[in-house]
């Protein structure tokens, strides 16, 4: 009994003990005014996966004078995997052709077909490939806060310059939790946030804007409302790329737009610096408006996957749901290049109309 009376004391003894919670205490917090949680980051210095090291650090200036980023299309061997041959041969003809900056794992890219491990992966292979000679700008926005802050650690972490961000989609949020999301991933580095209701069913709206442009990681903001909007941002000092291909040139040329985030430049690189820098030029705009429509003509990216697969720079491989375009516009594409001329395009393959059966169709991977 004795010895089992010990035991007990030595028990209550080694047991922890807690501060009982004051009801004081209590009471004011459940009257303090709610307010967004603010990260523990000290301002205008991104500390990549909570580390003091930083790889490839960039202000966000340093993203605002670029005048034309690629959005970089993902090509795929026949199983559905990257092809990295191909997409390093991609990269290598944006940087020779005048591109300042490429957008890896957009919507162009199909980031919304990859895990975040091919992702990140992808990301970190481009930083590490190409991150001395052009702007590695990772998408890694998300409709889920949490996968968006994660997700964005990890592409600082792998060494991207900036990153890019849309607004929660399908499972939209009010205005304030737009700005609460934002503000959630802004400390981390260079952020452009991207505008494109057509995509995400809700437009961001000035408001939310000219909210988090208080942040000195607001690079600025990809936006596809419209000419009208971008000046209505410039005016203030906003600095915006242009979404729309075919409203680039007068964007930049006539509402104050910095440059173009472009689809069309993963095909043409070297006319669309030339549009964004050599001053106004409707003439070679006019050039470029059909080959531009051509590949609007269904959603992006499928018009750009069946150009490049003509061109020969990618295989013909397709993740689905995207499938290529019918063989009677396959044909028009080809007349396109004449039009403008093949000099013009990626590649040195000669441009041929590709039959049905040479498109491979991947589902798993």
């Amino acid at each position: 009994m004795a010895i089992l009376k010990s035991y007990g004391v030595r028990l209550r003894e080694s047991t922890p003990q807690f501060p009982r919670p004051n009801l004081c205490d209590n009471y004011k917090r459940r009257n303090v005014k709610w307010r967004s949680p603010q990260a523990a980051v000290i301002p205008n210095f991104h500390l990549p996966m909570r580390s003091f090291e930083v790889k490839n650090r960039t202000s966000a200036d340093d993203i605002k004078s670029l005048r034309l980023i690629t959005a970089i299309k993902t090509p795929y061997l026949p199983d559905g995997r990257f092809d990295l041959e191909a997409y390093d041969d991609l990269m290598h003809m944006q940087i020779e052709n005048g591109a300042e900056a490429v957008i890896v794992g957009g919507t162009t890219g199909e980031g919304q077909l990859m895990s975040w491990d091919e992702h990140i992966m992808l990301i970190g292979h481009t930083v590490n490939c190409f991150g001395g000679s052009i702007k590695v700008i990772g998408n890694t926005g998300s409709n889920s806060t949490r996968e968006a802050i994660h997700a964005t650690e990890q592409g600082f972490a792998v060494g991207m310059h900036a990153a890019l961000h849309i607004n929660p989609y399908y499972g939209k949020t009010s205005l304030d939790g737009l700005i609460s999301h934002f503000d959630s991933v802004l400390p981390m580095g260079p952020t452009i946030i991207y505008n494109v209701p057509s995509r995400t069913g809700q437009d961001i709206p000035p408001r939310v804007i000219n909210n988090v442009a208080q942040s000195p990681n607001l690079a600025g903001i990809k936006e596809c409302i419209g000419n009208d909007r971008i000046e209505q941002y410039t005016g203030n000092g906003i600095v915006v790329w242009s979404g729309n291909d075919d409203q680039c040139h007068d964007a930049r040329w006539s509402h104050g737009a910095t440059g173009v985030i472009s689809v069309t430049s993963n095909l043409v690189p070297g006319l669309m610096r030339e549009l964004m820098f050599g001053g106004k030029n409707p003439s070679l705009n006019a050039k470029l408006l059909p080959l531009i429509e051509w590949l609007f003509q269904e959603p992006n990216p499928v018009g750009l996957n069946t150009a490049l697969a003509q061109l020969g720079v990618v295989r013909p491989v397709f993740r689905l749901p995207y499938v290529p375009l019918p063989l009677e516009k396959r044909v028009e594409f080809v007349n396109l290049v004449k039009e403008i001329g093949r000099e013009n395009f990626v590649g040195k393959n000669d441009i041929q109309v590709l039959d049905d059966d040479v498109f491979i169709l991947v589902g798993r991977y």
